[in-house]
This record gives structure tokens, C-alpha cells and sequence, in this order.
């Protein structure tokens, strides 16, 4: 009896290191699987920012970035003449509510991300930063603001200058760590995937560790969410100065959507996992209760005292 009951403890104890493995790496696997199949994806990335378009606080920070660029370009081309700022911004406040600067906005993520994923899985290795050449794009902003008969739209530059967008020190780390984060986007899940199985079936107490198994995964997820909340915080806590904060936050929010999502589906299906397997085990424990004793009988009184 002794040798049965510590086999069952090896075996549970054995159950739970796996399982508590299993429910510390979905989380890391959601999160390298969103690396490295939404971010490095130039579809994906380009669908979650391009509504970014009809956000104001991104409209507004592109308006001022693009603003301030064009005025200093026009100024030194203008003697000064301090009656170009006005109508600039006007111009392209004006211009950020238009379907041109949606299409513009689109092009230019879309050539961003491309430029950062080609250096990315580029084997071969550059001494130079990551550029852009975002002429295409000016071109279409000046275009536009013509056709609005804009002053001195016609001045602006569409030059084909090679904009940095990754600097030449961080290219070979952000290529080993891309390389990593693909790696841990397919083994995570499989190896979380398999201690679960393994996990399960050694364990003597089968019922209570894939309850166990649902209750971590929940928490994963809950704490997948934290982590996300808490990125957000840290992240625009060390922007510098000058960039727009909201505008930085929304883009933040598109980016993390599909992180939160797969968090909240975790905390939703490890809880409904860990409810299922105690409304299950309740008519388990009703059977294994003891019966209750039966009712005294009336004992027949003797013969020989009956009348």
C-alpha cells in the first residue's frame, strides 16, 4: 500500500513540474508567435496600421513632423518669409482628412516595413543602416497639395535621399534576434503543447491536474495581458521628447491588438477548461460518498408475551 501511494505521488509531482513548464511557455509562445508572424509579416503590419490613417493624434503628429520638415525646406528657399508656416499646416491638416494621405500613409509603412524585413533575413551583411527612400511618397503629398493650390507646393522637394530607419550598430542584433524569435515561435507552442500531454497522462490525479493545467493557462494569459498594459506604459515613458505621445500609443494599440486578443482567448479557455473539469468531478464525488445507514428495524416481540 505504502510502494502504491508513493508511486502515485512521483507520478503526480512528475504531472505537475510539466504542467506548470507547459502554462510558463504559451505565454512566450503567443508572444514570439506575434513577433514573428504579425510583426515581420508586411501584410499584417500594414492591415493594423493602415486605420491609423483616421486617427487624430496620428494625423495630427504627421501633420507637425511633415509641417515642421516643409517649412524649414521652404524658408530657406523664401528669404524667411514667415507667411509660409500658416498655410502650410493649414494645408496639411487639411490634406491628413483626405483619401490621397490614406494611400500615402499605407505607402509609406508599407516601404518602411519592407526596407527593415529585407535587412532583417539578408544574409549578407552591411556595414550601413537600414534606409528608405520615401520619395514615392512625397511625390503624392506634393501632388495633392497642388491640386489644393497650395503657395509654394510646387517647391517642395521630391528628392531621393536615403532616409535611416535602423541604425547600422542595431541592424546584426535585430537580425540574430529576429532569427530567434522565429525559432521560438515554432518549438514554444509544440513544447508547451507536448508537457501538457505528458503532464496529463503521467499523473495518477488525472481530473485534478488538467484542472491544474486550465487554471495556469488562464493566468498565463492574464499575465500576457499585464505585460502588454505594462509594455505600453514603459514604452512611451522612454520616447523622447519630441515624438507625439498619443500618436505613439494608438500605433502601440494597433500593433499589440491580435497580443491582446490571444491574451484574453487564453485567460477565457484555460478558465473554461478548469470549470469544465470541476462541474465533471462533482457527480464523481456525490458516488464515492458513503452510503447513509439504514433505519433501524422493529424487532417482532416473543411469542410467549402475547394475550
Amino acid at each position: 500500500m505504502g510502494s502504491w501511494s508513493g508511486t502515485r505521488r512521483v507520478r503526480d509531482g512528475i504531472g505537475a513540474v510539466c504542467v506548470a513548464v507547459a502554462c510558463l511557455l504559451v505565454p512566450l509562445g503567443v508572444l514570439a508567435g506575434w513577433a514573428a508572424y504579425g510583426l515581420a509579416d508586411t501584410g499584417r503590419y500594414v492591415r493594423a496600421v493602415t486605420p491609423l490613417a483616421d486617427d487624430p493624434a496620428v494625423r495630427e503628429a504627421v501633420a507637425d513632423a511633415v509641417g515642421d520638415e516643409v517649412v524649414r525646406e521652404l524658408e530657406t528657399r523664401t528669404a524667411g518669409d514667415s507667411a509660409v508656416g500658416p498655410f502650410v499646416r493649414d494645408a496639411l491638416e487639411s490634406f491628413t482628412r483626405t483619401d490621397a494621405f490614406r494611400t500615402a500613409w499605407e505607402a509609406g509603412n508599407r516601404a518602411v516595413h519592407d526596407a527593415v524585413l529585407h535587412a532583417l533575413r539578408d544574409d549578407t551583411p552591411s556595414g550601413g543602416p537600414v534606409t528608405v527612400d520615401l520619395a514615392p511618397v512625397t511625390a503624392q503629398v506634393r501632388q495633392r497639395l497642388e491640386a489644393d493650390h497650395m503657395p509654394y507646393a510646387h517647391r517642395i522637394p521630391v528628392a531621393h535621399t536615403e532616409v535611416p530607419v535602423v541604425r547600422a550598430e542595431d541592424v546584426a542584433g535585430l537580425r540574430q534576434g529576429y532569427r530567434l524569435l522565429g525559432a521560438a515561435a515554432l518549438w514554444l507552442p509544440l513544447t508547451a503543447a507536448a508537457l501538457a500531454v505528458t503532464g496529463v497522462a503521467v499523473a495518477a490525479s488525472r481530473r485534478r491536474t488538467l484542472t491544474a493545467a486550465g487554471l495556469g493557462t488562464a493566468l498565463g494569459g492574464a499575465l500576457l495581458a499585464l505585460a502588454v498594459a505594462a509594455g505600453r506604459r514603459l514604452t512611451l515613458a522612454d520616447l523622447p521628447d519630441d515624438v507625439h505621445r498619443p500618436a505613439a500609443g494608438a500605433v502601440y494599440d494597433a500593433l499589440t491588438a491580435t497580443l491582446r486578443t490571444a491574451s484574453w482567448l487564453l485567460l477565457a479557455a484555460g478558465a473554461a477548461v478548469a470549470l469544465a473539469c470541476w462541474l465533471t468531478s462533482r457527480p464523481a464525488l456525490r458516488r464515492r460518498r458513503p452510503a447513509p445507514p439504514a433505519p433501524p428495524t422493529a424487532t417482532p416481540a416473543p411469542a410467549g408475551a402475547r394475550t
